[in-house]
Protein backbone atom coordinates (compact mmCIF):
# COMPACT_ATOMS: atom_id res chain seq x y z
CA UNK A 1 0.00 0.00 0.00
CA UNK A 2 2.82 2.09 0.69
CA UNK A 3 4.76 1.85 -2.41
CA UNK A 4 0.89 2.48 -4.22
CA UNK A 5 0.70 5.83 -2.74
CA UNK A 6 4.64 6.94 -3.31
CA UNK A 7 3.93 5.57 -7.41
CA UNK A 8 0.60 7.99 -7.21
CA UNK A 9 2.01 10.87 -5.23
CA UNK A 10 5.03 10.62 -8.04
CA UNK A 11 2.84 10.39 -10.59
CA UNK A 12 0.81 13.79 -9.49
CA UNK A 13 4.35 16.01 -8.99
CA UNK A 14 5.28 14.43 -12.27
CA UNK A 15 3.01 16.18 -14.32
CA UNK A 16 2.97 18.60 -12.10
CA UNK A 17 6.77 19.26 -12.68
CA UNK A 18 5.79 19.25 -16.77
CA UNK A 19 3.04 21.44 -16.94
CA UNK A 20 5.61 23.90 -14.84
CA UNK A 21 8.25 23.38 -17.04
CA UNK A 22 6.43 24.16 -19.99
CA UNK A 23 6.64 27.69 -18.54
CA UNK A 24 10.33 27.96 -17.76
CA UNK A 25 11.38 29.51 -21.00
CA UNK A 26 9.21 32.74 -19.61
CA UNK A 27 11.23 32.34 -16.26
CA UNK A 28 14.09 32.95 -17.39
CA UNK A 29 16.94 34.76 -14.64
CA UNK A 30 16.47 38.59 -14.67
CA UNK A 31 18.50 40.57 -17.10
CA UNK A 32 21.98 41.94 -16.00
CA UNK A 33 21.83 45.35 -14.87
CA UNK A 34 23.67 47.63 -17.31
CA UNK A 35 26.38 49.35 -15.32
CA UNK A 36 29.78 50.87 -16.25
CA UNK A 37 33.22 48.57 -16.14
CA UNK A 38 35.36 48.62 -13.73
CA UNK A 39 39.13 48.24 -13.91
CA UNK A 40 39.69 45.16 -15.30
CA UNK A 41 41.51 42.59 -13.15
CA UNK A 42 44.91 40.82 -14.51
CA UNK A 43 44.50 38.38 -12.75
CA UNK A 44 41.41 37.72 -14.92
CA UNK A 45 43.51 37.40 -17.88
CA UNK A 46 45.78 35.42 -16.61
CA UNK A 47 43.23 32.81 -15.25
CA UNK A 48 41.86 33.36 -18.76
CA UNK A 49 45.46 31.79 -19.95
CA UNK A 50 45.94 29.31 -17.47
CA UNK A 51 42.33 27.66 -17.94
CA UNK A 52 42.55 26.29 -21.15
CA UNK A 53 39.75 24.14 -22.39
CA UNK A 54 42.08 21.02 -21.85
CA UNK A 55 42.79 22.06 -18.91
CA UNK A 56 38.89 22.61 -17.45
CA UNK A 57 37.93 19.36 -19.06
CA UNK A 58 40.71 17.29 -17.26
CA UNK A 59 39.84 19.36 -13.64
CA UNK A 60 39.12 16.56 -10.98
CA UNK A 61 36.28 16.43 -8.68
CA UNK A 62 35.64 17.18 -4.90
CA UNK A 63 33.46 14.75 -4.24
CA UNK A 64 34.82 11.71 -5.50
CA UNK A 65 32.44 9.65 -4.05
CA UNK A 66 29.09 10.58 -6.21
CA UNK A 67 29.72 7.19 -8.40
CA UNK A 68 27.59 3.95 -8.23
CA UNK A 69 30.61 1.45 -7.51
CA UNK A 70 31.28 3.51 -4.04
CA UNK A 71 27.52 3.75 -2.91
CA UNK A 72 26.50 2.19 -0.19
CA UNK A 73 23.45 0.84 0.54
CA UNK A 74 22.20 3.33 2.83
CA UNK A 75 22.29 6.46 1.43
CA UNK A 76 20.17 6.74 -2.63
CA UNK A 77 16.99 5.86 -3.60
CA UNK A 78 13.88 4.27 -1.53
CA UNK A 79 12.31 1.03 -3.40
CA UNK A 80 9.68 1.58 -5.92
CA UNK A 81 10.82 5.47 -5.89
CA UNK A 82 10.78 7.44 -9.12
CA UNK A 83 13.81 9.04 -10.51
CA UNK A 84 13.22 12.06 -12.24
CA UNK A 85 15.90 12.33 -15.34
CA UNK A 86 18.57 14.64 -16.16
CA UNK A 87 19.87 16.05 -19.37
CA UNK A 88 22.75 18.18 -20.83
CA UNK A 89 22.11 21.62 -21.90
CA UNK A 90 24.36 24.54 -22.56
CA UNK A 91 23.12 25.78 -19.23
CA UNK A 92 22.33 29.48 -17.61
CA UNK A 93 24.67 32.33 -17.07
CA UNK A 94 23.76 32.62 -13.10
CA UNK A 95 24.87 28.61 -12.85
CA UNK A 96 28.56 27.88 -13.51
CA UNK A 97 32.16 25.93 -12.28
CA UNK A 98 34.66 26.65 -10.33
CA UNK A 99 38.58 25.83 -11.43
CA UNK A 100 41.22 25.43 -9.21
CA UNK A 101 44.48 23.84 -8.54
CA UNK A 102 45.44 21.96 -5.60
CA UNK A 103 48.49 21.49 -3.12
CA UNK A 104 49.88 18.69 -5.85
CA UNK A 105 49.58 21.16 -9.02
CA UNK A 106 45.86 19.21 -10.15
CA UNK A 107 43.06 20.80 -11.36
CA UNK A 108 39.96 20.62 -9.66
CA UNK A 109 36.33 22.06 -10.06
CA UNK A 110 33.06 22.27 -8.28
CA UNK A 111 29.82 23.99 -9.30
CA UNK A 112 28.15 27.15 -7.95
CA UNK A 113 25.43 29.78 -9.13
CA UNK A 114 25.92 33.84 -8.62
CA UNK A 115 23.52 35.22 -5.99
CA UNK A 116 22.48 38.68 -6.03
CA UNK A 117 24.51 40.97 -3.45
CA UNK A 118 25.20 44.50 -3.77
CA UNK A 119 28.63 44.19 -4.60
CA UNK A 120 27.27 41.90 -7.72
CA UNK A 121 30.54 39.74 -7.06
CA UNK A 122 28.88 36.57 -5.03
CA UNK A 123 29.37 33.11 -5.54
CA UNK A 124 27.18 30.53 -3.56
CA UNK A 125 28.97 26.68 -3.48
CA UNK A 126 29.31 23.75 -0.96
CA UNK A 127 31.75 24.24 1.81
CA UNK A 128 33.60 21.19 0.88
CA UNK A 129 34.18 22.62 -2.48
CA UNK A 130 36.04 26.07 -0.69
CA UNK A 131 37.25 24.86 2.41
CA UNK A 132 40.88 24.72 1.62
CA UNK A 133 40.80 28.48 0.31
CA UNK A 134 40.06 30.33 4.02
CA UNK A 135 41.58 33.74 5.09
CA UNK A 136 44.90 34.51 3.27
CA UNK A 137 45.28 31.00 1.73
CA UNK A 138 47.08 30.72 -1.40
CA UNK A 139 44.19 30.77 -4.32
CA UNK A 140 45.93 28.34 -6.59
CA UNK A 141 44.69 29.79 -10.15
CA UNK A 142 40.83 30.35 -8.61
CA UNK A 143 38.47 31.10 -10.53
CA UNK A 144 34.55 31.18 -11.82
CA UNK A 145 32.88 30.20 -14.66
CA UNK A 146 29.51 31.36 -15.68
CA UNK A 147 27.71 28.85 -17.97
CA UNK A 148 30.48 26.62 -18.58
CA UNK A 149 29.97 24.39 -21.03
CA UNK A 150 31.85 23.10 -24.34
CA UNK A 151 35.33 24.35 -23.40
CA UNK A 152 34.20 27.79 -23.85
CA UNK A 153 33.96 30.65 -21.22
CA UNK A 154 31.35 32.48 -22.43
CA UNK A 155 31.29 35.69 -19.56
CA UNK A 156 35.25 35.07 -19.25
CA UNK A 157 36.75 34.33 -15.77
CA UNK A 158 35.74 35.95 -12.57
CA UNK A 159 38.90 35.36 -10.31
CA UNK A 160 38.21 34.82 -6.20
CA UNK A 161 39.38 37.93 -4.52
CA UNK A 162 42.30 37.43 -1.77
CA UNK A 163 40.38 36.60 1.72
CA UNK A 164 36.76 35.99 -0.48
CA UNK A 165 35.87 32.48 0.79
CA UNK A 166 33.17 32.22 3.18
CA UNK A 167 32.90 29.10 4.87
CA UNK A 168 31.04 29.27 8.43
CA UNK A 169 33.37 28.81 11.50
CA UNK A 170 31.21 25.54 12.36
CA UNK A 171 31.98 24.18 9.55
CA UNK A 172 35.82 24.38 10.03
CA UNK A 173 35.02 23.53 13.95
CA UNK A 174 33.09 20.14 13.53
CA UNK A 175 34.88 18.83 9.84
CA UNK A 176 32.33 17.66 6.64
CA UNK A 177 30.75 14.95 8.65
CA UNK A 178 29.51 16.63 12.44
CA UNK A 179 29.15 20.14 10.37
CA UNK A 180 27.54 18.64 7.07
CA UNK A 181 24.18 21.16 8.09
CA UNK A 182 26.69 24.13 7.71
CA UNK A 183 28.26 23.25 4.27
CA UNK A 184 27.87 26.53 2.19
CA UNK A 185 29.74 28.57 1.34
CA UNK A 186 30.10 32.07 -0.51
CA UNK A 187 33.06 33.15 -2.55
CA UNK A 188 33.93 36.93 -4.06
CA UNK A 189 34.75 37.52 -7.28
CA UNK A 190 37.09 40.20 -9.08
CA UNK A 191 35.69 41.69 -12.56
CA UNK A 192 36.63 39.72 -15.54
CA UNK A 193 39.11 40.71 -18.09
CA UNK A 194 36.99 43.18 -20.11
CA UNK A 195 36.43 45.19 -16.45
CA UNK A 196 32.59 43.72 -15.98
CA UNK A 197 31.22 42.57 -12.56
CA UNK A 198 29.92 39.25 -12.15
CA UNK A 199 26.52 39.90 -11.61
CA UNK A 200 26.62 42.73 -14.37
CA UNK A 201 27.49 40.07 -16.77
CA UNK A 202 25.48 37.61 -15.93
CA UNK A 203 22.84 38.03 -13.34
CA UNK A 204 21.58 36.73 -10.49
CA UNK A 205 19.38 34.15 -8.56
CA UNK A 206 17.84 35.45 -4.77
CA UNK A 207 18.68 33.83 -2.08
CA UNK A 208 16.05 32.41 -0.22
CA UNK A 209 16.62 31.42 3.92
CA UNK A 210 13.84 29.71 6.11
CA UNK A 211 11.47 28.61 3.61
CA UNK A 212 11.40 25.01 4.80
CA UNK A 213 11.77 21.63 3.23
CA UNK A 214 8.97 20.83 0.54
CA UNK A 215 9.56 22.65 -2.81
CA UNK A 216 7.86 22.23 -6.15
CA UNK A 217 8.92 22.56 -9.05
CA UNK A 218 13.19 22.15 -8.15
CA UNK A 219 15.74 22.83 -10.82
CA UNK A 220 18.69 21.55 -10.21
CA UNK A 221 21.69 22.20 -11.89
CA UNK A 222 25.48 20.69 -11.39
CA UNK A 223 28.32 20.14 -13.60
CA UNK A 224 30.10 16.70 -13.59
CA UNK A 225 33.68 16.68 -13.93
CA UNK A 226 34.82 16.04 -16.83
CA UNK A 227 31.70 16.49 -19.30
CA UNK A 228 31.53 18.99 -22.25
CA UNK A 229 28.10 20.20 -20.52
CA UNK A 230 26.10 20.54 -17.74
CA UNK A 231 23.46 18.97 -16.68
CA UNK A 232 19.50 20.36 -15.62
CA UNK A 233 16.73 18.26 -14.01
CA UNK A 234 12.98 19.16 -12.55
CA UNK A 235 12.50 17.39 -9.23
CA UNK A 236 11.21 17.98 -5.50
CA UNK A 237 12.51 18.58 -2.30
CA UNK A 238 11.62 16.75 0.71
CA UNK A 239 12.74 16.21 4.49
CA UNK A 240 16.08 13.82 5.03
CA UNK A 241 16.25 12.95 8.64
CA UNK A 242 19.87 11.80 8.68
CA UNK A 243 19.84 8.20 10.16
CA UNK A 244 23.78 8.56 10.52
CA UNK A 245 25.16 9.52 13.86
CA UNK A 246 28.16 10.71 12.82
CA UNK A 247 26.10 13.31 10.67
CA UNK A 248 23.36 14.79 12.44
CA UNK A 249 20.43 17.01 11.13
CA UNK A 250 17.38 17.57 8.53
CA UNK A 251 18.39 18.33 5.30
CA UNK A 252 17.02 18.75 1.91
CA UNK A 253 16.68 16.01 -0.11
CA UNK A 254 16.16 15.85 -4.19
CA UNK A 255 16.31 12.73 -6.58
CA UNK A 256 17.51 13.77 -10.08
CA UNK A 257 19.27 11.01 -12.04
CA UNK A 258 22.82 10.88 -13.34
CA UNK A 259 24.54 13.60 -10.99
CA UNK A 260 27.83 12.39 -10.57
CA UNK A 261 30.77 13.71 -8.98
CA UNK A 262 31.88 17.48 -9.88
CA UNK A 263 27.98 18.69 -9.00
CA UNK A 264 28.69 19.45 -5.81
CA UNK A 265 27.74 23.24 -5.29
CA UNK A 266 25.27 23.13 -7.87
CA UNK A 267 21.88 25.00 -7.04
CA UNK A 268 18.00 23.70 -6.32
CA UNK A 269 16.47 26.66 -8.47
CA UNK A 270 12.50 27.61 -8.03
CA UNK A 271 10.88 30.04 -10.60
CA UNK A 272 11.20 33.33 -9.08
CA UNK A 273 9.49 36.60 -10.44
CA UNK A 274 10.80 36.38 -13.96
CA UNK A 275 13.94 35.02 -12.68
CA UNK A 276 15.92 31.97 -10.12
CA UNK A 277 15.39 32.03 -6.06
CA UNK A 278 18.02 29.45 -4.73
CA UNK A 279 16.87 27.19 -1.81
CA UNK A 280 19.48 24.93 -1.50
CA UNK A 281 22.66 23.21 -3.09
CA UNK A 282 24.15 19.92 -3.70
CA UNK A 283 26.57 19.57 -0.23
CA UNK A 284 25.18 18.61 3.44
CA UNK A 285 24.36 15.22 4.18
CA UNK A 286 27.44 13.08 2.87
CA UNK A 287 27.99 16.21 0.96
CA UNK A 288 26.10 16.15 -1.27
CA UNK A 289 24.88 12.19 -0.78
CA UNK A 290 26.57 9.07 -2.29
CA UNK A 291 24.90 8.10 -5.47
CA UNK A 292 24.45 10.14 -8.66
CA UNK A 293 20.65 9.37 -8.17
CA UNK A 294 19.69 11.03 -4.74
CA UNK A 295 21.38 14.31 -3.77
CA UNK A 296 20.91 16.58 -0.34
CA UNK A 297 21.45 20.36 0.73
CA UNK A 298 22.13 21.78 4.01
CA UNK A 299 19.36 23.68 5.16
CA UNK A 300 19.03 27.45 4.17
CA UNK A 301 18.75 29.26 7.33
CA UNK A 302 20.09 32.10 10.83
CA UNK A 303 24.15 30.34 9.73
CA UNK A 304 23.34 31.37 6.08
CA UNK A 305 22.04 34.50 6.64
CA UNK A 306 24.91 35.36 8.65
CA UNK A 307 27.77 33.77 6.23
CA UNK A 308 25.98 35.73 3.43
CA UNK A 309 26.36 39.28 5.31
CA UNK A 310 29.77 38.20 6.25
CA UNK A 311 30.49 38.24 2.63
CA UNK A 312 28.76 41.03 1.22
CA UNK A 313 30.07 43.49 4.31
CA UNK A 314 33.78 42.44 4.11
CA UNK A 315 34.12 40.56 7.42
CA UNK A 316 37.14 38.88 7.76
CA UNK A 317 36.22 35.30 6.87
CA UNK A 318 36.31 32.62 8.98
CA UNK A 319 39.64 30.00 9.06
CA UNK A 320 40.45 26.82 10.64
CA UNK A 321 41.58 27.36 14.30
CA UNK A 322 45.08 26.85 15.28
Amino acid sequence: MCRVRSVRRAAVVVAALIAVAGLAPAASAAAPVAAASVAADPAAAELGTYWTAARMAAALPVDAGRTPALAPTTDGPQPGEYIPPSRSFDGIPQAGAFFWTDATGAGRTCSGSVVRSPGRDLVLSAGHCLKGYAGSSPLRHLGFVPQYHDGRKPFGIFPVVGNGVYVAQEYYDQGPHAGAEYDFAFAVTGPNQDGERLEDATGGVQLLTDTGYFHAPVRMIGYPAGAEKPLGCWSWTTAWVSDDPAEPGTFPRIACDAFTSGTSGGPMLLPWFGGWAVIGLIGGFHTGGNTPQVSYSAHFGAATRALYRAAVTGAPPAAPRP
